[in-house]
C-alpha cells in the first residue's frame, strides 16, 4: 500500500464526525456494504475519499413513478 493511500485512511469515529452521523452508522453501512474497509494491524479504517463522496440512498422501494421511468429508458 502506497504512502498516499495510508494518508487516506481514516478511522470509523473520524468517518462519523465528518459526515456528522454516529459510528453506529458508519458500523451498519460497513456491514451492508456500503463502504469499503481496510485492515491494519486489527484495526479497520475507511477512505476519507470513500467517506466523501459517499451518496446517500432514499430508504426503502423505488416509487412506481421512478420504476416507469426507469422501464421506459431501456
Amino acid at each position: 500500500m502506497a504512502v498516499d493511500d495510508l494518508n487516506d485512511l481514516i478511522t470509523q469515529a473520524d468517518a462519523a464526525r465528518l459526515r456528522d452521523v454516529s459510528r453506529e452508522a458508519i458500523a451498519d453501512l460497513i456491514t451492508r456494504g456500503r463502504l469499503q474497509t481496510v485492515e491494519i494491524a486489527g484495526q479497520r479504517f475507511v477512505r476519507r475519499s470513500e467517506i466523501e463522496n459517499f451518496e446517500e440512498r432514499k430508504a426503502g422501494r423505488p416509487s412506481k413513478d421512478a420504476t416507469a421511468t426507469k422501464a421506459s429508458k431501456k
